[in-house]
């Protein structure tokens, strides 16, 4: 029998894995989501994990510990993880408290991120050009 899932969707972009944070992660569901997400990145052969954190308002400790150990673990399986997203008040939050995201590399935004592993944004069609619809 497989361990419950987090309810945090985990999306899969070709060997990217993407995901997000929100407010109500508490303890319990903060470990089911790391546990998923290794599972994940394992199954998946993922090269890379993105965690947009923009929705997160506030951080704790136990948040911050759990984002540098999922980091670790993912690197320890070959995934390079990026954080993007963080608010100011939580940049803020995590100076105040004293705690550094030690090895956890940070995105001002997704695209950044997405950026940052290898993903190139395709070119928009300009207004009024014809549609390739061969894809």
């Amino acid at each position: 029998m497989s361990a419950p899932s987090s309810a945090v969707p985990i999306l899969r972009l070709g060997d990217v894995l993407v995901t997000g944070l929100l407010n109500e992660l508490d303890d319990k569901s903060a470990v089911a989501f790391a546990r998923e997400l290794t599972e994940r990145i394992s199954a998946d052969r993922a090269r890379g994990v993105l965690i947009d954190i923009s929705r997160l308002e506030i951080i704790d400790s136990f948040v911050a510990r759990n984002l540098m150990e999922l980091t670790g673990m993912a690197r320890l399986l070959g995934a390079r993880v990026i954080v993007a997203g963080m608010r100011p008040p939580v940049a803020i939050t995590l100076v105040e408290l004293g705690l550094e995201l030690t090895g956890v590399e940070t995105a001002l935004h997704a695209e950044q991120g997405m950026a940052a592993l290898g993903w190139v944004r395709a070119p928009q069609p300009r207004e009024g050009a014809p549609h390739d619809a061969a894809g």
